[in-house]
């Protein structure tokens, strides 16, 4: 008997004909079957089989079926999907949240490459053209930047990024795209990022609809770039304008910024020049950070290892005298400068780097050895070039101290703190034979004596373990505008002129995220004798932008007692909230002073912490932040101090003290010694 095999007939078993060729579909053509809901008609499928129905991943699903991972939504957003949704042009939309485990354009976990350098999986890191990362992938025509969009429904960086943009003064927007730099504009260039990547961090991370992992480095990087707001875009040897050596970065992509290196994931940038006879590369820059076997131990001299010859996929090779090592040979013949990037581990967050413009150095030698994998690698001595800035070696130095090595000379006092605070800080004079400040009683903290009610009732957040991103019901959280003002590291997200951390009235524990001004100090200070300021404050540690720095702590005082010091000249050590501030030239909503609650007046005279050591500068590093402690028994106001920009290691901290509109009976202007070249002469 001979069997008709039809689209849509079933073989009896034991009877297939494996002569015969069968109308298959192929599987990606065919439509999940779904059994029939119950309050269809059978009208509706004439032939009593189950109908073929079309729905989204998210759902809502006909009943009796279960999502597939990874698209399982919760009952409660598959409640909420169900409410939600509508109908567009016949077509039922929902409108629910997408489950968490979608992995919408997320980014892929960075890998090591290139010197030990993390890639941006943005851009390709070389062409050959020496142009190096900025270049689009190819194979992804007409892609966007995944660090140019989101899919988040909560938080577009393009209309943050526009927001941000929008914002800048329009008297300094112009510095920071022009082809050369100066000082401001590479400051303002690397301010907008920070402040581009905080808020964009912030945000990712109370989306809920974002899985994988988050990038806002790159994201804000993309944007910047698009937008072309950047400093010293045109690629140039030695120095680079605006750029001081010893200056420090935290992301790769800040180095593009400013023009001092363009590759985001290379450890060699270089150009091509033409000679008489032939177009031949030279180097521009290199960037160590210990990917390689490369011999820093010396603070003049780096031993820097060649690209190429570890590429994962293929196995390791010999390395090949092209591109970037070609261009460091021909930069060794040629004589031309180079410049040089340390990158080191970040103490405070090991997995991270910090990375230092070391200056210029010249190639001297480079030679051919085996490398502990057994296959030949290109070395390249470099040797600094003299009488430049101490950079690296403050690096070492403290190092040196750290590991009691080499003792800090000029010690005075091993811990001016008297174990006041979980981290000595030392006192330090290595200028003249003055042996202190004058006698003070050191205290972390600030005391009211005449303490006043809260000007809002607050009962505090119910926050057990501690306040949560994405968690709208926390009252802390609503009084910031709905998110936390730190990240995770502790970094203040934006530059918002009051900040509301949890108090004695919530339930959140100690290391709660939102307390980061209570926790006392975290990085290594000094109080050092400065050459014509007297006493100032310094750290030891690098400090990243946004980081909490201390309190001013001291006793709070009432405006007839500021007028009483006022008179009597002993007006050295208040702080005055009411002063017209000049937080930061590039945004000009902020520069007025924050819009504190209500007036505050600390004396630190007698009694106070390291911030009354912190002197004046009209071009400030550091800048302060009124902090609204939640406490519904009294008022809970204090003063907290971040860091503007990256603050390099043994750097004076300083901030500006703020001008009065009119000077009271018997105040004095005093001299301004900053020496900034926007110094105004004198603050008061």
């Amino acid at each position: 008997m001979e069997h008709n095999f039809g689209q849509h007939s079933v073989p009896v078993p034991g009877s297939f004909d494996k002569s015969r060729v069968l109308n298959i579909k192929p599987f990606r053509t065919l439509v999940p079957v779904f059994p029939s809901p119950s309050n269809l008609s059978s009208l509706s499928n004439p032939h009593g089989g189950a109908p073929f129905v079309s729905v989204s991943p998210s759902g809502p699903y006909p009943a009796g079926v279960a999502p597939l991972y990874p698209f399982f939504v919760s009952p409660e957003s598959q409640r909420l999907s169900e409410q939600n949704a509508q109908t567009q042009g016949g077509r039922h939309v929902p409108k629910g949240p997408i489950s968490n485990a979608v992995p919408i354009n997320s980014f892929r976990t960075p890998t090591r490459d290139t010197n030990g350098d993390v890639e941006m999986n943005e851009f390709d890191a070389d062409d050959g053209t020496g142009e190096g990362s900025l270049k689009r992938k190819s194979g992804r025509p007409g892609r966007r930047p995944k660090g140019a969009g989101s899919a988040s429904s909560n938080a577009n960086p393009e209309a943050v990024a526009n927001d941000i943009f929008k914002s800048i003064n329009p008297l300094v927007f112009d510095a920071p795209s022009q082809p050369g730099g100066s000082r401001d504009s590479v400051t303002y260039t690397l301010l907008v990022y920070e402040v581009l990547r905080r808020k964009l961090g912030q945000l990712e991370e109370t989306a809920k609809d974002i899985a994988g992992a988050k990038r806002p480095d790159l994201k804000a990087g993309a944007l910047m770039l698009t937008k072309g707001i950047r400093a010293n875009s045109k690629k140039s040897f030695g120095a680079v304008s605006g750029v001081e050596v010893g200056d420090i970065f935290y992301f790769r992509i800040e180095l593009c910024l400013v023009g001092l290196h363009a590759p985001s994931m290379a450890g060699i940038d270089y150009i091509g020049t033409k000679t008489s006879q032939e177009e031949e590369p030279l180097a521009v820059s290199i960037v160590s950070s210990g990917g390689y076997e490369d011999n820093v131990e010396d603070g003049d001299v780096l031993i820097y290892t060649g690209q190429g010859g570890a590429n994962k996929e293929k196995g390791a090779s010999d390395q090949k005298l092209e591109r970037g090592n070609l261009a460091l040979e021909k930069s060794m013949h040629r004589g031309n400068d180079v410049r040089v990037m340390r990158g080191l581990t970040d103490l405070a967050h090991p997995t991270g780097k910090v990375y230092i413009y070391d200056g210029l150095y010249k190639i001297q030698n480079t030679w051919v050895e085996k490398a502990k994998n057994g296959f030949n690698v290109f070395k390249y001595k470099l040797v600094r070039c003299p009488a430049q800035p101490a950079a690296y070696m403050i690096w070492k130095s403290i190092q040196q101290w750290t590991e009691k090595k080499v003792p800090r000379t000029g010690v005075i006092l091993p811990d001016l703190t008297s174990s006041a605070e979980k981290i000595p800080v030392c006192l330090v004079n290595d200028v003249d034979n003055e042996k202190g400040p004058a006698y003070f009683t050191y205290s972390p903290t600030l005391k009211n004596l005449k303490p006043t009610a809260p000007m809002e009732s607050s009962a505090g957040c119910s926050c057990i373990g501690g306040c949560q991103p994405g968690n709208h019901n926390c009252p802390c959280m609503q009084k910031n505008g709905g998110y936390l003002p730190y990240s995770a590291m502790g970094i203040l997200a934006d530059l918002k002129s009051v900040v509301y951390e949890c108090g004695p009235s919530c339930q959140c524990p100690p290391n709660c995220r939102n307390r980061v001004s209570q926790g006392g100090l975290k990085i290594r200070l000094e109080v050092f004798r400065t050459k014509d300021k007297g006493w100032g404050l310094r750290s030891w540690d690098p400090i990243r932008a946004g980081t909490f720095i201390c309190e001013y702590a001291g006793e709070v005082i009432d405006n007839a007692r500021v007028e009483e010091l006022v008179g009597e000249n002993e007006d050295d050590y208040i702080f005055d909230s009411t002063r017209i501030y000049q937080q930061l030239d590039v945004f000009p909503s902020d520069t007025e002073a924050p819009k504190i609650p209500s007036p505050l007046y600390i004396t630190a005279k007698s009694e106070g912490n390291v911030a009354r050591f912190m002197n004046h500068s009209c071009s400030p590093n550091v800048l302060w932040r009124p902090v609204v402690r939640e406490n519904k028994n009294e008022s809970d106001l204090h003063v907290a101090f971040y860091a503007i920009r990256h603050i390099p290691p043994m750097t004076e901290l300083t901030y500006d003290y703020g001008t009065v509109l009119s000077l009271k009976a018997g105040q004095k202007k005093n001299k301004c010694s900053c020496g900034s070249v926007k110094c105004r002469g004198y603050f008061c």
